[in-house]
C-alpha cells in the first residue's frame, strides 16, 4: 500500500532509486504526428502528462505527494472534504469554518489543476473543491520557485482524473450522523481522441458550520450544498492536445445559534428575544472555467490557458434578532469577476541547462452592495432611540494583477542541482504596487541515503481583492455601529524574505525521515479576521511580522502495513495595525503597536499521524490529529487548549462480474467523543465560538458500472 501523503523527495525510498525534487523527470520524445485516428490517447496522455509537470517541478521547494491510496485512508476518502486531506500534510493547523494554516499563514494559498492557476474567489466557509475528482494532489511550501507567484505560503496542484488514465462509471452515497447525506455521480471515459471525467454531488448536513456550544447537536445550522466539475481533453496530435475545465457550486447555510443570551439594547417596545431562534443564513455561489493547449515538442513543452470566475456571497440577517444583540443587522452582496490568461514554457537549452518562463495577468472586478439597520447613539456610544433606520453602502473596484519570471535549472553535477531566477510582480488597484523578486533553490544528494535542499525566496503578495470592503467608518457616526477608531489607511500588498532548508534521511528499505525548517521576515504582514455577524474575513496588514518553524516527519513502510507522523513546532507574530484600524479596539490597537502579538492563527504544536493495513480487499486505518491550541484572550495573549481527536474507518472493495465493482466504507470521527473548542469567540479578527464536531459515524457504498 503506498504510504500515506509520502513527500516526493522520499520516492526514493520505495524505488530504490535515488530521486532529487529539483530534477526534471525524464519526457518522452514525442513521435512524428500522426492522423487522430491512429492515436493511442492512453500512451499520449501519458507522455503529456509527464512534460506537462516537467514545466512546473517542485524544483528545489518542500513537496509532499498525494495520490488516490492516500486519500482513502482519511475520513471519509474521496468524500472528505479537500481541507480535511491538506489537514495531514506537515505544517498545516486546523481552524473553524473548514479553514487551513500552512506553516503559520492565516490563508495565502494558491490552488492550480493541471498546473493551471485558479483565480480567487470570495471567501466564505463553503468547500468549493470536491475532492472526488482528484488523481493526485501536489502541495509545495516553503522558498518556492519563480513560477509561483502573489499566493506564495503554499501551491495545492490538483491532477484530475482523466477518462483514458480512468474509466469509470460510479454512483455513490455516504451518510451518517448529524443528518449528513452525500449522493454523488461520477462518469468518465474516451471517445475516441477525447477523453472526459465528470461528477457532481449534492450534500445535506444538520452540522453545517462548527457548533458554538460545547452540545452535541448544533441549533440552526442546516445546509445544503451541491457541486459539479467537468474535464474534457482532446488530444490534437502526438504533442499536443486541449483541456477544458468546468466547475458549479452552490452553498446555503444556516448560522447556528447560542441559547440563553441576553439582549442588550431595545427595539420600539421590544426588549426579549430567544436567542434559540435567531434566523441568520448566507449563501455562496462559485463557477469557473478553464481552457488549456499544451504543446511538446522535443526539447520544449508549452502551455497556455485562459480562465474566467464568478463568486457571490449574500448574507441575511435577522432583522429583529440582530438589532436587540447587536445593535446593527446589515444586509450583504458581494460578487466578485475575475478572467485572465497564464503561459509557461519549459526549454531544453542543453544537458545542463533548462530555462523556464511564464507571465500571468488578471483582471478582477469586486463589488459589495450592503444595507445595514441601526440605532441613533450619543455621544457616549449608547442607544438614544428604539428606533432604527439605514445605511446604504455601495461601492465597486476592478484591479489588475500581473507577474512574469525567468529561471535557470542548471545541473551541476549527477548530485547537485541550482535553480535560480527571479519574479516581477505587480498590481494595479487603489494604487500601484509591484516588486522584482530573486528566487534561489539548491538540491544536493548528500549520500546514498541522505539529501538536502535548501532555498531563498523574495515574496510580494497582494491583499485578496475580492475581500476589500472600502468601507468609511464616517458613515455610522452617531450610530450604535460607530467604530471607536476612525483611522482606515488602505491594505497594502505584503513584502517579505523567506528561507529554507530541509533534510532527509533514509535508514533502510523501509524508515524514512526528512526535517525542514523555514524563516520568513514580512513588512506589512497580511491578515485576515472576521469583524462583522456576516462569515466574510476582511483583510489587514501588520507593520511587520516573523514566522518560523520546523517540521519533523517520519514514513514506515512494510508489506502492506503504513505508518506516518508529522510534527509542526511554528511561531507567528506580528507588531503595529496599519490598516483596517477602525475594526479594531483601542486599547488593543495600542497594544499592538508596541509589542510583537501572536497571529490569531497562531498554534505552536500541530501534530498528524496514522498507520493503515491493507490485506488483499481489505483497507483498515486509524487516523490522529493534534492541536496545541489557537490563540485567544486580547491582543491574541491567551491560548486555547490543545485537543486530539482520533478517527478510524475501513473498507472493502468485492469485484461483481462483467468488471463492476462494489465498495463498503465505515468510518467512525471522534472516537472518543473529544468535546474541544477551536474558537471561543475571543482574538484578533475572531466572531463566535466554534466546537470541533463530536463523535459521528459515516456509511459509504460505491457502485462502479
Amino acid at each position: 500500500m503506498p504510504l500515506p501523503f509520502r513527500p516526493l523527495f522520499l520516492t526514493a525510498l520505495f524505488t530504490g532509486a535515488a530521486v532529487l525534487p529539483a530534477q526534471t523527470p525524464p519526457v518522452d520524445p514525442p513521435v512524428p504526428d500522426a492522423p487522430s485516428l491512429t492515436l493511442d490517447p492512453f500512451v499520449v496522455t501519458g507522455r503529456l502528462d509527464k512534460a506537462r509537470e516537467s514545466i512546473a517541478p517542485a524544483l528545489g521547494a518542500s513537496s509532499v505527494l498525494i495520490n488516490l491510496e492516500q486519500i482513502k485512508a482519511v475520513p471519509g476518502g474521496v468524500d472528505a472534504s479537500f481541507n480535511q486531506v491538506l489537514l495531514r500534510v506537515p505544517g498545516v493547523a486546523q481552524d473553524s469554518f473548514g479553514q487551513v494554516h500552512l506553516r503559520g499563514e492565516h490563508a495565502n494559498l494558491q490552488y492550480r489543476i493541471n498546473d493551471v492557476l485558479i483565480p480567487e474567489g470570495l471567501g466564505g466557509f463553503g468547500q468549493e473543491l470536491d475532492t472526488r475528482f482528484a488523481d493526485t494532489v501536489n502541495v509545495l511550501t516553503g522558498a518556492l520557485p519563480a513560477q509561483y507567484g502573489f499566493r506564495t505560503a503554499g501551491v495545492a496542484d490538483i491532477h484530475t482524473k482523466g477518462g483514458a488514465l480512468a474509466e469509470t462509471h460510479e454512483a455513490s452515497l455516504y451518510a451518517g450522523s448529524f443528518g449528513k447525506l452525500r449522493p454523488s455521480l461520477t462518469l468518465g471515459g474516451t471517445a475516441g481522441t477525447w477523453s472526459y471525467f465528470t461528477t457532481a454531488s449534492l450534500e445535506s448536513s444538520d452540522a453545517g458550520i462548527e457548533n458554538p456550544t460545547a452540545g452535541r447537536n448544533p441549533l440552526h445550522d442546516h445546509t445544503g450544498q451541491a457541486r459539479g466539475f467537468a474535464y474534457l481533453s482532446r488530444v490534437l496530435d502526438a504533442g499536443s492536445r486541449l483541456s477544458l475545465m468546468f466547475s458549479l457550486s452552490t452553498a446555503r447555510f444556516q448560522l447556528p445559534n447560542t441559547p440563553g443570551l441576553t439582549p442588550v439594547f431595545t427595539l420600539g417596545s421590544q426588549a426579549g428575544f430567544d436567542s434559540a431562534k435567531l434566523d441568520e443564513n448566507q449563501r455562496e455561489a462559485n463557477a469557473y472555467a478553464i481552457a488549456a493547449y499544451q504543446r511538446s515538442a522535443g526539447d520544449h513543452d508549452f502551455q497556455a490557458a485562459v480562465f474566467g470566475r464568478t463568486s457571490a456571497v449574500h448574507y441575511r440577517p435577522d432583522p429583529v434578532g440582530d438589532l436587540l444583540f447587536n445593535g446593527v443587522a446589515s444586509r450583504v452582496d458581494r460578487t466578485a469577476t475575475a478572467a485572465g490568461a497564464e503561459t509557461n514554457l519549459r526549454l531544453a537549452l542543453n544537458p545542463h541547462h533548462t530555462l523556464r518562463t511564464g507571465f500571468l495577468v488578471t483582471g478582477n472586478r469586486a463589488a459589495t452592495d450592503t444595507s445595514t439597520a441601526v440605532f441613533p447613539a450619543d455621544a457616549l456610544g449608547n442607544q438614544a432611540s428604539g428606533t432604527p433606520f439605514t445605511i446604504t453602502d455601495n461601492h465597486a473596484r476592478l484591479a489588475w494583477i500581473y507577474g512574469a519570471y525567468l529561471q535557470d535549472e542548471w545541473t551541476a553535477s549527477d548530485r547537485l542541482t541550482v535553480n535560480f531566477g527571479a519574479r516581477l510582480d505587480g498590481l494595479s488597484a487603489q494604487r500601484r504596487e509591484g516588486q522584482l523578486s530573486p528566487r534561489l533553490n539548491a538540491t544536493c544528494q548528500l549520500s546514498a541515503a541522505t539529501d538536502l535542499h535548501l532555498g531563498y525566496a523574495r515574496y510580494f503578495t497582494p491583499p485578496p481583492l475580492e475581500l476589500l470592503q472600502g468601507t468609511d467608518p464616517a458613515l455610522f457616526a452617531g450610530t450604535t455601529n460607530a467604530p471607536a477608531v476612525t483611522a482606515s489607511s488602505p491594505v497594502r500588498s505584503e513584502r517579505a524574505h523567506y528561507l529554507d532548508f530541509g533534510l532527509t534521511h533514509r535508514f533502510g528499505p523501509n524508515l524514512s525521515v526528512s526535517l525542514d525548517s523555514y524563516l520568513k521576515l514580512a513588512r506589512r504582514q497580511l491578515d485576515e479576521g472576521q469583524f462583522g455577524q456576516a462569515l466574510i474575513f476582511a483583510p489587514f496588514n501588520y507593520r511587520q511580522g516573523r514566522i518560523e518553524g520546523v517540521e519533523l516527519g517520519a514514513n514506515y513502510s512494510r508489506g502492506g502495513f503504513a505508518a506516518f507522523a508529522n510534527l509542526a513546532v511554528s511561531r507567528a507574530t506580528g507588531r503595529g495595525i496599519i490598516s483596517g484600524e477602525f475594526q479594531f479596539d483601542p486599547d488593543e490597537l495600542a497594544y499592538i503597536a508596541a509589542h510583537d502579538v501572536s497571529l490569531d492563527h497562531d498554534q505552536r504544536y500541530s501534530l498528524s499521524g496514522g498507520v493503515s493495513y491493507r490485506q488483499g480487499r481489505t483497507l483498515v486505518y486509524l487516523d490522529a490529529l493534534y492541536g496545541s491550541g489557537l490563540r485567544a484572550g486580547f491582543a491574541n495573549t491567551g491560548r486555547l487548549p490543545a485537543y486530539h481527536p482520533v478517527n478510524l474507518g475501513v473498507e472493502r472493495t468485492w469485484h461483481l462480474p462483467h468488471a463492476r465493482e462494489l465498495h463498503l466504507r465505515l468510518d467512525v470521527t471522534n472516537v472518543c467523543d473529544e468535546t474541544y473548542v477551536l474558537r471561543d469567540g475571543s482574538g484578533i479578527g475572531v466572531g463566535a465560538p466554534q466546537y470541533g464536531a463530536r463523535r459521528g459515524f459515516y456509511l459509504g457504498v460505491d457502485y462502479g458500472f
